[in-house]
């Protein structure tokens, strides 16, 4: 045993350091980068959102709110849920977490323990293996390579008496799929056929450029609804965001939030309840735009599949991906392997969530560099 063994617990030695945060440690090195890497918006917080946090801040409202988080903001989060994704739930079934990556660890830490096994899609969202592990539990990928659909088939396969949820991810970080309900049906039945858990993480909801979202949680109660405001309304760095489900698993993952995060930040929480007010379809429209500039600039020279959602792209290496990166460093450019996200190395992740300058400088480096 090792020195570092002796200190360290095994859960977190288990676990890997975020990749893309390496990279955008990378980013700093680099003088003038072209940096594709980093999943957060480019616009601003809405005024009117910062003013409203500024304004709770100035009235004193900086104390703790109730672990749920304070009624009104969950009153608002029930009507949005019912209007927008045809979800009914009481207020007991909703609380306010510290964002999404804040809920996915209560959710976790309060469904998982040794021996279960999670049903995940490769590639996936960097946190979802990361956490299973953490929670004790064991990661079980199902490959939905090349093309990144859900085939049933894939998913009954590999389900085992110790299989206990599948997480979803519509739209998709880092693919851009998104998912219909003709999609997603087959795997709701699947979970009510094992009584599984559904966790869907939906921070991306708002970024679809042709499809319609759809929620799980409106036709299958066993589902955990995770969503925010980091993407949304670029409140990436204000950590708020909720969760709906069932009302014995709030009970449990609010136990933890009690210890954990307390609440989550509250000048934000309020910034949150008038963000819920802010439509932001002018910004969608913006990042559909840059998407048909990336399709339009790279569909030729990269095999991908075009961006439904989210602002991602998922593009598969013309070559040799270790070369590849190192050919793309060499040029000042920044993107994020696919093992990142992946059990295999065989994409590369960009965000196209950047000024239509830097895109338009990656796209001349990625065509430069593709043969």
């Amino acid at each position: 045993m090792n020195e570092e063994s002796k200190l360290f617990a095994k859960r977190v030695l288990d676990i890997d350091a975020s990749g893309v945060r390496k990279m955008f440690d990378m980013a700093k090195t680099i003088s003038d980068p072209i940096d594709l890497t980093v999943g957060q918006p480019d616009f601003s917080v809405p005024e009117e959102v910062k003013e409203e946090a500024i304004k709770a801040i100035r009235d004193d409202k900086n104390k703790y709110t109730s672990t749920q988080g304070f009624e009104e903001l969950r009153v608002k989060v029930k009507e949005k849920l019912e209007k927008k994704n045809n979800i009914k739930a009481d207020l007991n079934q909703i609380f306010i977490t510290s964002a999404v990556s804040g809920g996915l660890t209560l959710a976790f830490l309060s469904l998982f323990e040794e021996g279960d096994e999670i049903l995940i899609t490769d590639p996936y969202f960097v946190s979802y293996k990361q956490i299973t592990i953490l929670s004790g539990a064991k990661p079980v990928f199902v490959d939905i390579y090349p093309d990144f659909k859900l085939d049933i088939r894939k998913f009954e396969e590999k389900i085992t008496e110790k299989t206990k949820a599948i997480i979803l991810n519509s739209p998709s970080n880092p693919t851009g799929i998104v998912y219909s309900q003709k999609d997603l049906e087959p795997i709701i039945n699947l979970a009510r056929k094992h009584n599984l858990v559904l966790i869907s993480d939906e921070v991306y909801e708002d970024f679809i450029y042709n499809n319609k979202h759809f929620s799980p949680g409106s036709v299958y109660e066993k589902t955990i609804t995770l969503n925010g405001f980091s993407k949304s309304h670029a409140m990436t760095g204000w950590r708020v965001g909720y969760i709906v489900a069932p009302k014995e698993m709030v009970e449990q993952m609010m136990k933890i939030q009690q210890y954990a995060y307390v609440c989550a930040p509250t000048p934000f929480q309020y910034g949150a309840l008038k963000a819920l007010d802010i439509d932001v379809e002018n910004e969608v429209e913006n990042y559909k735009k840059k998407r048909e500039l990336l399709w339009e600039g790279l569909k030729n020279h990269y095999d991908f599949v075009r961006p439904q959602g989210a602002f991602y792209a998922f593009m598969k290496y013309p070559y040799n991906g270790n070369e590849f990166i190192e050919k793309a460093v060499e040029n000042q450019l920044l993107v994020v392997p696919g093992n990142v996200f992946s059990e295999i190395n065989t994409h590369f992740r960009i965000s196209f969530a950047v000024s239509d300058e830097v895109l338009e400088k990656g796209i001349e480096v990625l065509r430069k560099i593709a043969k």
